[in-house]
């Protein structure tokens, strides 16, 4: 918890920064009730990155990306059973092959851990309601205009999280948040990996969002998986582990998924 909050903290201090920096970014004019409108996106980002942070650490890394690879199908449940968002059979169709490309490129790796499976799910669930909470937000008349920008629902949002998120730390890790800070000064890596992977989170999640606005919820889910498979092939690169062809059919069969996806209504209205 500490360490996803932290990663919050710096992502609200840059998105703080272009407010007040020269020609970077206008502020938005929300009230308070747009604020309360707000608070289920806050809440259910922080809960996502809370979760996928504990997933991540409790388990292989292989194993979280292959539990959060099934979000697209978390998405498409929620949009079509509790948002009214109809999904055709041809993408829920293409949701096993993405799902399917993650588990084949890591299952070499697997290294099961029930906490990391159920804190996973528990992010995928979040991620879920947040996607369709953050779209319904940016078709609010009225609330898009005071917000400005995509760019300044994020920052909100994050900001927002951020705050729900101390209190949990405080009650959870407090006693332990001296051993942190000594860890901290003492340690350059912790410092140095958690202000970068801040910054990085915060970079992907608004371009994420800003993807949000152009598609939907369950696009923006099933681009996020393809991401799990571009991490799977740069990690090993990055750690110089071999990318072998079961590995590599995994990354191919997934990537392949998510443009079938993109496509398939297209090719089928075609045909028709």
């Amino acid at each position: 918890m500490t360490i996803s909050s932290l990663q919050l903290a710096v992502g609200c201090l840059y998105g703080l920064f272009l407010w007040v920096a020269p020609d970077a970014r206008s502020s938005p004019s929300v009230t308070f009730d747009d604020i309360i409108k707000m608070l289920p996106v806050a809440f259910c980002f922080m809960g996502a990155h809370s979760a996928s942070v504990f997933a991540l650490s409790a388990g292989a890394v292989s194993f979280g990306q292959i539990v959060k690879s099934a979000e697209p199908a978390f998405a498409a449940v929620m949009a079509q059973f509790v948002y009214g968002k109809k999904i055709s059979k041809a993408k829920w169709l293409c949701l096993p092959v993405i799902i399917g490309g993650v588990i084949l490129a890591s299952v070499k790796e697997l290294d099961f851990a029930w906490s990391a499976l159920i804190s996973a799910c528990i992010a995928n669930m979040f991620a879920a309601v947040k996607g369709n909470e953050s779209k319904k937000l940016m078709e609010t008349e009225g609330l898009k205009e005071r917000m400005g920008s995509v760019g300044n629902q994020f920052a909100l949002t994050s900001i927002l999280g951020f705050l729900m998120s101390v209190p949990l730390v405080l009650a959870k890790e407090g006693s332990k948040f001296g051993e942190f800070v000594n860890l901290w000064k003492t340690n350059p890596a912790i410092s140095t990996n958690l202000i970068a992977s801040g910054l990085w989170f915060y970079g992907y999640n608004e371009l994420a969002t800003m993807t949000l606005k152009k598609t939907g919820a369950v696009t923006q889910s099933v681009a996020n998986t393809a991401k799990r498979v571009i991490v799977i092939v740069g990690v090993a690169i990055v750690l110089g582990e071999s990318l072998d062809p079961i590995k590599l059919l995994g990354c191919g069969i997934g990537i392949g998924g998510v443009f079938l996806y993109s496509v398939i209504d297209n090719l089928l209205a075609k045909k028709e």
